[in-house]
Formats: structure tokens, C-alpha cells, sequence
């Protein structure tokens, strides 16, 4: 007796961008494991679709005509917890991406990055990775090097750190950890350790388990608030 066919992953693009949003959608259409729910174009139409419809995934820029992507992730975030949310934008602020993370978003990815397979991030989304460009990654790193306390992320005090409960993380997650705060995508930390990236996204998922986090900034600064990483020691790729 055949297996049954998995049911596809459904998409919602919101780009205002016209041949940005068309290339996107001829990305999801070519790949037999996705299938696009609907390309909308602005904030008031998302809104007016999420309201009726669901998807397994967002995908939204957040510079659009009528307001702000953040608040399409804050209202699919709130409606429809399944849902997976995965920034697409030229922006590559840390206010823009951590608040993207605030909001709810769980992927952010640069349309300009070399190669840009987004097929591929989608399915790693889905699969419970979290994409994240590398150039994003290096720059939050940065910014947890230098965070002041005025900054979103909040300082907590030694004390505080000590009396919480120890976190243990096995030698293979202690090293995946260090490449991805150095900002390595998936694929790098794969090749880089010679493993799959399937197992790769096992060790990140432990690791995001045991730091209670979902996103990698979370990650990284949450190993180096309880002195996981050695800040001094990682160095970012060129």
C-alpha cells in the first residue's frame, strides 16, 4: 500500500515590490513541496486575508505602502500560532531585526544575500530552523558585544544569572552554538563539523530546548549571559 503524499507547505508572500513579489512566488511555485496560498501587497490586505485564511507560512518585507510588516507578524503571531514567520527585507538594522524577533518572526532574510535559495528557507523554517542571513547574525553579535543598558536587551545582574537553574550543553551543541553566534549559516556548521544539516537543526532545536529561546540572536545572547560563549574568542567571518 503507497504512502500518502505529504500535504504541501502553504505560503503567503506580502511584498508590495511587483517583480520582487512575482519572483518569489515563481520560487514557491517550483518547488513540489510548497504550494503559494495568496501574494498580497500591503498591510490592509494581509490583514484582510489573515483574518479569513491561514497558511503554514509568512512571508513578509517589512517596508510596505500602508504601514509596517511588524504589524502583520504581531497580528499572525496572535491569530494563527502555527504559523511560521520568516522576515524577507533589504533592511538590516538591529532594531529592525529585533524587533521583527519581538514581533514574532522566527527567520529574516536579506534579499539582496548571494545565492538566495528561498525555497530552501522556507523549508527550513518549517522544519523548526530558524534562517537567518549570516550578515543579520554577525550583526547582533556585535551588538550584544557592546549592548547598553537603554538597549532592548535588558542586563541581568550575576547574581541573578547564578541563582537560576544551570544550563548543560553537550560538547557538539557547545560547538554548533559557537559557529552560529560567529554567524554561520546551517550549511557552514554542517560542513564545517561534517555533519548533516538535518542534524545540524536536531543539535539547534536542543540547544533553543535547554535556553528556553526561539530565535538564534536569543540563542547566542542567552549562552553569553550565562557564560556559555566566549564573546572574546569568536570571531566573525569575513
Amino acid at each position: 500500500m503507497s504512502q500518502p503524499a505529504e500535504k504541501p507547505v502553504t505560503i503567503l508572500v506580502v511584498e508590495d515590490d511587483t517583480l520582487t513579489r512575482r519572483g518569489l512566488c515563481l520560487a514557491i511555485e517550483k518547488e513540489p513541496s510548497l504550494r503559494l496560498a495568496d501574494a498580497v501587497g500591503s498591510v490592509q490586505s494581509a490583514t484582510d486575508w489573515l483574518k479569513r485564511n491561514s497558511a503554514d507560512i509568512l512571508l513578509v518585507d517589512l517596508g510596505l505602502p500602508d504601514g509596517s510588516g511588524l504589524d502583520v507578524i504581531r497580528l499572525c503571531a496572535t491569530t494563527h500560532a502555527s504559523c511560521s514567520i520568516m522576515v524577507i527585507t533589504t533592511s538590516s538594522d538591529e532594531d529592525s531585526v529585533l524587533d521583527s524577533i519581538e514581533a514574532g518572526a522566527s527567520g529574516y532574510i536579506l534579499k539582496d544575500a548571494a545565492r538566495l535559495d528561498i525555497a530552501r528557507a522556507v523549508l527550513d523554517l518549517h522544519a523548526g530552523g530558524l534562517p537567518i542571513s549570516p550578515a543579520i547574525a554577525r550583526k547582533l553579535l556585535a551588538r550584544m558585544r557592546v549592548a547598553k543598558p537603554e538597549t532592548d536587551i535588558k542586563p541581568v545582574s550575576q547574581e541573578a544569572v547564578k541563582s537560576e537553574a544551570p544550563v548543560y550543553l553537550t560538547k557538539r551543541e557547545a560547538s554548533i552554538l559557537d559557529l552560529i553566534a560567529r554567524g554561520d549559516s546551517y550549511g557552514e556548521v554542517a560542513r564545517g563539523l561534517g555533519l548533516s544539516v538535518g542534524t545540524v537543526q536536531t543539535h539547534i532545536k536542543n540547544i533553543y530546548d535547554k535556553l528556553s529561546v526561539h530565535s538564534r540572536g536569543a540563542a547566542v545572547y542567552e549562552a553569553n549571559r550565562r557564560g556559555l560563549l566566549q564573546m572574546d574568542q569568536i570571531k566573525a567571518r569575513p
